[in-house]
């Protein structure tokens, strides 16, 4: 009935920050002619410069680590950000694409990826400065980005590459830019609506309901659940929502599709404001609600600004071969097999389809992660600034039950005696918490704390045998099944690895212990 329990406060400060973004938007516009100030701004914000500063600015609005992954709804409370907290302090632990590539493939950032990261926010800088932003300025964003990628996954996934970069491609090399950036955002839509065709998403629907700000009726709440408090498992009203929203997040790109070239698209767009407007209304954790600010601006600037645009218009071919890999390959891949491929680049979003880990640290073993350079503290030292104990271990507590709410963390009760004798010997704390931790930045990612940064921090911390154990689960994958999962331990590696119908998960409640 509670969800979170997050303060209304903290609402308030989430949508100041939406007012910021866009402020900050309005001022980098200003410096073109073409545009003009605030006063105006109905007369030039569709324009296609505009549109083009949009995507620079939200891009380094994500890298700074202002926009997903920022707050308290994150589990940030001090600092509320990292991002370049972060990622312009040397010795920080970064996730290379190469382990042990020469110069770019250590463990902990130098001041060479602190410098190449330096450069990225130079770069954009430039280009949101610049009167009429051309080649020369998307170039250096073109390249820095799948740079700093190969150097640590994480700073790529923060830009939200998949959507921003490809964009910023299709700026600098496009015959006609907008036709590819009208073709990014129809698979946005159109992936994130094929990720939902599974059995998770009903449970995101429960979830988000007792999360969100707007849905505070303890009738509702009751409702989205088949018999509360007895059967959490999601109702028949969850399930319909949860199909209905599959159905429009594949009804908008589809839309588009369908409207002639000439016409503007009216009902693509009523469709796409209900979907943006349900998202957002229930603030998803993770928070990205700049993104969806910048996908709904992108329907206007692209599809109701120019509905003469076909798709057709797109080239060269090199380009084109490019986006076929981008939108199409490897979502594709990522859904079929989720384990090989990011979320983000898979483009499934807000699925409840994640992989996702737990840590169990014995005894005040987590003490040790002091020894890292780290964008916070510990989550509990982080919290006591603010509440008594008590209080900080249910707030933290409550981050366990999000996890026991969706679909596939009712492999928990199943995957934790796997792990450990005495869980009351443990610490437990979602790898969500410790990538925010150790990486400076997380949004739902985790492969960002499986294998690599477990290695990573063992190589910087030295557990013993048992002191920390960690339970790594992945996606399910399209048309699949099961859920795959490792359960591995700090100092001496894979201790188990099996697969879990999700058809058993579905008959099981949150607190379902094994047997």
């Amino acid at each position: 009935m509670q969800g979170y329990g997050t303060p209304p406060g903290v609402y308030v400060a989430y949508a100041l920050k939406v007012v910021l973004y866009v402020a900050g938007w309005m001022l980098f516009c200003s410096f073109s002619p073409s545009l003009g100030g605030p006063s105006s701004v109905a007369s030039w914000w569709l324009h296609p410069v505009a549109f083009q500063k949009a995507i620079v600015w939200s891009m380094i609005f994500e890298v700074l680590g202002l926009g997903c992954g920022s707050g308290p709804l994150t589990g940030r409370y001090f600092p509320p950000v990292g991002g370049f907290l972060y990622f312009l302090r040397p010795g920080t632990t970064k996730l290379p694409l190469f382990r042990g590539l020469p110069l770019l493939g250590g463990r902990t950032r130098s001041v060479l990826d602190v410098g190449l990261y330096l450069a990225l926010l130079v770069a954009a800088g430039r280009a949101l400065v610049a009167p009429a932003p051309g080649f020369e300025y998307f170039l250096p964003l073109v390249v820095l980005v799948p740079l700093l990628g190969v150097a640590d996954r994480t700073l790529f996934l923060a830009a939200r590459a998949e959507h921003y970069w490809v964009t910023l491609v299709c700026f600098a090399f496009a015959r006609d830019w907008i036709a590819g950036a009208m073709a990014i955002e129809l698979a946005l839509w159109f992936w994130a609506g094929i990720s939902k065709l599974n059995h998770h998403f009903p449970t995101v629907v429960c979830v988000m309901t007792s999360n969100a700000p707007l849905t505070r009726f303890a009738w509702l709440r009751r409702l989205v659940y088949r018999d509360y408090p007895r059967d959490l498992r999601p109702s028949w009203l969850a399930t319909a929502a949860g199909h209905v929203g599959t159905a429009l997040e594949l009804g908008v790109p589809i839309a588009f599709l369908l409207t002639p070239t000439g016409t503007e698209p009216v009902v693509a767009i009523v469709l796409m404001l209900l979907l943006h407007g349900f998202i957002t209304s229930n603030v998803p954790m993770g928070v990205p609600i700049e993104w969806n600010v910048a996908v709904v601006y992108g329907g206007f600037a692209l599809f109701w600004a120019h509905p003469d645009v076909s798709l057709l218009t797109l080239g060269p071919p090199a380009l084109v071969a490019f986006l076929a890999v981008m939108l199409v390959a490897l979502p594709l891949a990522g859904n079929l097999f989720p384990g090989r491929l990011s979320f983000l680049v898979a483009m499934r979003y807000y699925a409840g389809n994640w992989a996702y880990s737990v840590w169990l640290f014995r005894g005040d073993s987590y003490r040790k992660l002091a020894r890292l350079t780290t964008s916070s503290p510990w989550i509990y030292d982080q919290l006591m600034r603010f509440y008594d104990r008590r209080t900080a271990v249910g707030l933290v507590g409550k981050v366990m039950a999000f996890r026991l709410m969706h679909l596939h963390g009712r492999a928990l009760p199943i995957l934790v005696p796997k792990a450990v004798e005495r869980l009351e010997d443990y610490e437990w704390l979602d790898g969500e918490l410790v990538a925010g931790l150790a990486l400076g930045w997380n949004f739902g990612e985790g492969h960002l704390h499986q294998e690599q940064l477990l290695a990573s921090i063992q190589a910087q911390c030295g557990f013993e045998p048992g002191e920390l154990r960690c339970i790594f689960v992945e996606s399910q994958p399209l048309g699949g099944a099961r859920l795959a999962y490792r359960v591995c331990d700090a100092s001496t590696g894979e201790l188990e690895r099996g697969e879990l119908p999700v058809a058993e998960l579905r008959s099981r409640q949150p607190w379902s212990a094994p047997g």
